[in-house]
């Protein structure tokens, strides 16, 4: 059984509401619940919350609420490896043995069904206990630079001054979109970045972190440009 999980509590403070606030047409968190379902990787796709409205919207646009989340489950400080380990525990009370289990969070507009194909296919690779969505730093890391407590610059790595940019490894982040992972490696709180997981690689073009009006108002900007290009789902 493969499950989809979207964490979605209720109390954002950055953008109040984000789960939900309407984005480009769209409840926010319909974005992921539309890509799940039409990936067709999923038996059940279920939303994690502990919030009524954020349930009902849910619902609504085609996701299972079938528990509401605690609230020692809800806070500021909660990651996200408990909350997918809370649901998987619930599903095992209910009889249910899922095998594999993708976090999709709630505020990634940008998550695409053949993305989570992509995803589903990764984890099936031998010693493989997570696969998860990544894109490439815009410029290189090790040219990074730092304020100092004076008001000037600082190189992180100033051996690197000189180095010019095409000689320099490539670097890779964390795009926020997916995380597929085997049952048992969310239950036992397995750290996602290691040996043991596969990126699955995302254009830039297609990643935006949303914490902020600002980073809310730059993904409109890109979403409906890659709407007008037909690259974007919906």
């Amino acid at each position: 059984m493969k499950i989809a999980i979207i964490p979605a509590r209720g109390g954002s403070k950055r953008i109040p509401r984000k789960n939900i606030k309407a984005f480009c047409g769209k409840p926010m968190i319909a974005w992921s619940i539309e890509a799940a379902l039409a990936s067709g990787c999923f038996n059940r796709v279920i939303v994690s919350t502990d919030d009524d409205e954020i349930a009902a919207v849910a619902r609504e646009w085609g996701a299972e609420v079938p528990f509401m989340r605690p609230a020692a489950l809800a806070d500021d400080h909660t990651g996200t490896i408990p909350v997918i380990a809370h649901a998987i525990d619930w599903l095992r009370k209910q009889g249910q043995s899922p095998e594999a289990v993708c976090c999709l969070y709630a505020t990634a507009p940008f998550a695409q069904a053949d993305d989570l194909k992509k995803g589903e296919q990764a984890l099936q690779s031998p010693g493989v206990e997570y696969a998860f969505s990544v894109t490439s730093y815009a410029f290189p890391i090790q040219r990074a630079l730092r304020l100092t407590a004076e008001g000037r610059v600082a190189m992180f790595q100033p051996e690197h001054f000189a180095t010019r940019s095409q000689d320099l490894e490539e670097a890779w982040h964390d795009a926020g979109q997916f995380y597929w992972g085997r049952a048992g490696a969310w239950s036992a709180g397995t750290p996602i970045f290691s040996q043991r997981a596969v990126p699955v690689t995302l254009p830039r073009h297609r990643v935006q972190d949303i914490d902020t009006p600002e980073d809310w108002q730059r993904a409109e900007w890109l979403f409906k440009a890659l709407q007008a290009q037909g690259h974007a789902d919906g």
